[in-house]
C-alpha cells in the first residue's frame, strides 16, 4: 500500500497544482490531506475547491478551523509582536476572501483520520492529525524528547502517526523496548506544500509505503519517502506582494523559512 500525504498548502494554488501533478506521477493507492488549506496567500477558495473536486479525504488544520468559525484567531504560535500583527492581517484578509460554501466545508472537516491495517497477526494503526492527537495546533518538532513523543503516540494508540503544522519534515522511528521483541512506532512530519520552513522553498509531501508482509516488530515494515517538487514560487510570491498581505510572506516563500 502506497499512500500519498500532504499538508499545509496555505492558499498557495501554484504549489498545490504542482504537488498534485507530482503525486499523480507517483500513482499512489490512496491520498490524504492533513489540513491548513487556507491563509497567507490569495487563493483559499481555489485550493478548497480543488481538494473538494478531487474528493481527497482531508482533516482540519488550525487555520481551517479559525476561518471555518470566522474567528480572528488562527491558533498560530506567533513569537513576536510584528509576527502577531502580520498574522492578524493574514487572517482578516483570508476571512474577507473565503465564500460561505467554502467556509462551511472548512467547518465540517474532521479532526483526525484513523486507518487500521491487519498485517499478519499485527494490527497496524495509522493516525492522521494536523498538530498532534491532543491539540490541533500543538507543534511536534523533530527535537522533541523521545519519551514525550512516544507517550503521545501510545496514548493515541498509533503505530504510525503522520502530522504537519510545523512545516518541517522528518521521520523518527521510536522503539518501545530494548530487546528483540521491540515494537516500533513511526512519527512522520510530512512537511508543507505551500509554505515550507526548512530552508528549502520547494514544496514537500510524503509517500508512505506499508509492506503487506511486515510486522510492527520490524522497523522496515514502513518506508517513508519525502518528495520535493518545484513550482512557480515567484508567481505565488508576487501574488502576495500585489495583495494586502505583508510582503515578508513573499520573502518566506522565496527562501523557505
Amino acid at each position: 500500500m502506497r499512500i500519498a500525504l500532504f499538508s499545509d498548502i496555505h492558499a498557495n494554488l501554484p504549489a498545490l497544482e504542482a504537488c498534485l501533478k507530482s503525486m499523480e506521477e507517483q500513482k499512489p493507492d490512496a491520498v490524504y490531506c492533513l489540513g491548513d488549506l487556507v491563509g497567507y496567500n490569495i487563493w483559499p477558495n481555489e485550493v478548497i475547491n480543488e481538494i473538494r473536486r478531487r474528493g481527497i479525504p482531508t482533516i482540519a488544520g488550525n487555520y481551517d478551523q479559525g476561518i471555518g468559525l470566522m474567528s480572528d484567531e488562527c491558533g498560530c504560535a506567533y513569537k513576536t509582536e510584528p509576527e502577531k500583527d502580520m498574522g492578524k492581517i493574514s487572517i482578516a484578509y483570508t476571512n474577507s476572501l473565503v465564500k460561505p460554501e467554502e467556509r462551511n466545508y472548512l467547518r465540517t472537516l474532521p479532526a483526525h483520520i484513523r486507518i487500521e491495517f491487519q498485517l499478519n497477526n499485527d494490527m497496524l494503526t495509522l493516525l492522521l492529525v494536523h498538530g498532534s492527537p491532543r491539540k490541533i495546533n500543538e507543534y511536534l518538532f523533530e527535537d522533541r524528547e523521545e519519551k514525550s513523543l512516544l507517550r503521545i503516540m501510545e496514548q493515541a494508540d498509533a503505530a504510525i502517526m503522520c502530522f504537519g503544522h510545523t512545516h518541517k519534515p522528518y521521520h523518527r522511528i521510536l522503539p518501545t523496548a530494548p530487546d528483540e521483541n521491540t515494537y516500533y512506532r513511526h512519527a512522520i512530519n510530512i512537511g508543507s506544500v505551500g509554505k515550507p520552513k526548512d530552508g528549502n522553498p520547494q514544496g514537500c509531501y510524503v509517500i508512505l509505503t506499508i509492506n503487506e508482509a511486515g510486522s510492527t516488530t520490524n522497523k522496515d515494515s514502513v518506508q517513508v519517502e519525502f518528495i520535493r517538487f518545484g513550482y512557480d514560487v515567484e508567481k505565488a510570491a508576487k501574488a502576495i506582494e500585489d495583495s494586502p498581505l505583508p510582503d515578508e510572506y513573499a520573502d518566506m516563500l522565496r527562501k523557505g523559512y
